[in-house]
């Protein structure tokens, strides 16, 4: 997770990501390009695909979800996301321990 891209912003963490949505099942990939890959089960339809990437990253780094808001991206395979509440270091060794 090193080659990860983590802002700080007034706060927050910000985070690009790479979705891949209707995979078998909710996970982290790892980084490529700087942003977090990773793929979710809900159809990229109404929103559905965003509510199951702030779930994974909620779980995975063990933070309320309103902690994290999708900042840009809302139709888009590529996103940003605005994290509250947790330091740099802590968000990369919780992404670091679920990414395959």
């Amino acid at each position: 997770m090193d080659d990860l891209e983590i802002e700080s912003c007034d706060g927050a963490l910000l985070l690009r990501l790479r979705v891949a949505a209707g995979a078998r099942k909710a996970h982290i990939k790892g980084v490529h390009g700087g942003a977090l890959k990773l793929s979710v089960p809900e159809p990229p339809e109404k929103g559905r695909a965003n509510e199951g990437v702030l779930r994974l990253l909620a779980e995975t780094l063990q933070v309320a979800q309103r902690q994290i808001e999708l900042v840009s991206g809302h139709g888009s395979h590529d996103k940003r996301v605005s994290i509250t509440g947790l330091d740099e270091a802590t968000a990369r060794a919780r992404l670091s321990s679920h990414s395959e």
